[in-house]
């Protein structure tokens, strides 16, 4: 680790104290006031956007299965979504040290690329042996950050345009994401910056997203509220690793229009709200980044009536489909310009059977070719209009839409 990564952009701890009861305030205010309006959320200009203003996105499985993968993709393309997100597993690429294995890497990329998507790649899930004691470390990292900034250049180096945006990590605000470890955000800025330095080496035009919070209210050491953990990032320096900040936005069972606010006094939590994303949107401007994009990694409303952690919250595919298609609309309408990707979750991958709870999640069933299914979610996201930038993209008459035959590529 080198004394630059460490020391990068790290505030003294008067003006770290300072920013975080700044930040807390500007919760506050929101509160009294409703929620705040959509100028305040966007005080400045967006200066160098990396992503159109929306960007549509979905998150899906194409790693394991070849067969699957080309239905997928073309059913992406139907839905005129432009970017889909895939794991690229650490552990699966460099199961040991220094020893790559880009065979499936290689076959994602240039599908993904025949049909003229575009690909945000989630960099995590690390092998074993790069797990470590955090007590071992000075910067209390549980991962050897000096292997995953190597891993990361290497991606970035062999995929070279290839790749629009890398996603570094999933949820390190959850002690299940940090090895069992209880979440340490200063170190996770330790380990963004390896990989945005290695990324940026390799390739300068890639966009790299911060991981995507999950919005929690619990509390160590099984997890640090999201709030607190983002004010801790910026602590630590996070201003200076990251072009595009990840964020979580489950709805729960509550429509996307509705402020915190009107969440709490229904009965829920104000972070179970999907403008939960507001609250987050003000701590950056409080830390002076209200000149970055927001990318909204994962969001989505599940019909789980099977796994008790979840089912609490289900909706039927109705509603889902309903929130999926008010949230892209309620972006659009209020969140424009410092929203750019927003990636629903998800496609769902080929063996998902009904035990997996990410199965009630999807807006799609497991197959392809005539046993691939699709949820109302799917047919109402297809068709809804689209706001990218400056282009609209009019809704689509279901009964006109001429079905494009699914295969794989010639």
């Amino acid at each position: 680790m080198s004394t630059l990564l460490r020391q990068r952009g790290v505030r003294p701890g008067a003006a770290a104290l300072g920013l975080a009861l700044f930040a807390a305030l500007i919760i506050i205010l929101a509160a009294l006031t409703g929620g705040g309006t959509d100028d305040d959320l966007a005080p400045v200009p967006i200066t160098a956007p990396h992503f159109e203003s929306l960007t549509y996105g979905i998150q899906a499985f194409l790693w394991w299965d070849p067969t699957a993968r080309p239905f997928d993709l073309e059913m992406i393309r139907q839905m005129n979504f432009t970017h889909v997100k895939q794991i690229f597993s650490w552990a699966d690429i460099e199961p040991e040290p220094g020893n790559y294995d880009w065979t499936r890497a290689d076959d994602v990329v240039a599908e993904v690329r025949y049909r003229e998507l575009n690909l945000i790649a989630r960099v995590d899930h690390p092998p074993e042996w790069a797990i470590v004691d955090p007590a071992s470390r000075e910067d209390g990292v549980p991962f050897d950050v000096e292997a995953y900034g190597n891993f990361c250049g290497a991606l970035a180096e062999r995929y070279r345009g290839q790749i629009a945006g890398y996603q570094v990590w999933n949820e390190p605000n959850l002690q299940r994401e940090w090895a069992g470890y209880t979440p340490d955000a200063a170190g996770y800025v330790t380990l963004l910056g390896a990989c945005y330095d290695a990324i940026k080496a390799a390739d300068p035009d890639a966009i790299v997203i911060s991981a995507g919070l999950a919005p929690t209210g619990t509390e160590p050491p099984v997890a640090v509220p999201d709030e607190r953990y983002l004010q801790t990032m910026y602590d630590a320096g996070l201003s200076e690793v990251y072009d595009v900040l990840g964020l979580h936005a489950p709805g729960y069972n509550s429509p996307p229009w509705l402020s915190p606010e009107e969440v709490v006094a229904s009965g829920g939590l104000r972070w179970m709200a999907f403008r939960h994303v507001e609250d987050m949107r003000r701590i950056m401007i409080a830390n002076g980044e209200a000149h970055k994009q927001v990318a909204i990694l994962e969001f989505g409303w599940t019909l789980d009536p099977i796994h008790p952690e979840y089912a609490w919250f289900a909706v039927d595919e109705a509603t889902q489909a309903e929130y999926l298609v008010g949230a892209y609309t309620y972006a659009a309408e209020h969140w424009r310009p410092w929203v750019g990707l927003m990636s629903t979750i998800y496609i769902a991958a080929p063996g998902w059977t009904e035990d997996n709870e990410e199965y009630w999640w999807a807006i799609t069933t497991p197959g392809y070719g005539p046993d691939y299914g699709v949820r109302q979610a799917y047919i109402d996201l297809a068709n809804m209009e689209k706001v990218m930038g400056d282009t609209i993209i009019p809704a689509r008459n279901p009964e006109e839409v001429e079905h494009v035959p699914l295969g794989p590529r010639d």
